[in-house]
């Protein structure tokens, strides 16, 4: 009966391991603009074949921006993109977001709010099999991430997205 209470304390813990796991992984990057003081978070790039894509959060919206490589990548807001989730039939449509422009930026743009939308949800809690773009040209850019980006994409985002509603104001 004496060893019980240490039993608790250690499977206690070694249920906890996870969480500790996890809060580590969540390395942001954080900066404060010296004169509206207003705090920003980026999970920075995350690198895949053919560009990268970066989230960044304030208190006002989060920002999901992909940057497609190659010539002639021009999206304005009338540019598709449809996502693929891993392991499903599921796709989700979006358009994009930012201002027109040739350098190959797309965007997903949210409100950052307490309740976070359900686009915006399972965009960073469930992993991404490939993305299909399309421009003004309309030509489709499709853009398959690997495993390793997919792990990261879900991680950083979720992480993201949790930290992002403590900027609220």
């Amino acid at each position: 009966m004496g060893n019980t209470i240490p039993m608790k304390l250690l499977l206690t813990i070694v249920l906890l391991l996870p969480l500790f796991s996890y809060a580590q992984n969540c390395k942001l990057n954080k900066e404060t603009d010296p004169y509206t003081k207003e705090t920003k978070l980026s999970t920075g790039f995350i690198i895949f074949s053919g560009g990268s894509v970066t989230i960044d959060a304030d208190s006002k919206e989060v920002d999901m921006l992909f940057s497609i490589e190659g010539a002639n990548r021009c999206f304005d807001n009338n540019s598709t993109a449809v996502v693929f989730f891993e392991g499903s039939k599921a796709k989700m449509n979006l358009r994009n977001a930012g201002t027109m422009n040739c350098e190959g930026l797309f965007h997903f743009i949210y409100k950052n709010s307490v309740n976070t939308t359900s686009q915006l949800q399972k965009l960073t809690t469930q992993k991404i099999s490939q993305i299909v773009f399309t421009g003004n040209d309309k030509k489709e850019i499709k853009i398959i991430l690997s495993a390793q980006n997919q792990e990261a994409l879900v991680a950083l985002g979720t992480c993201l997205v949790n930290e992002a509603k403590g900027l609220i104001k």
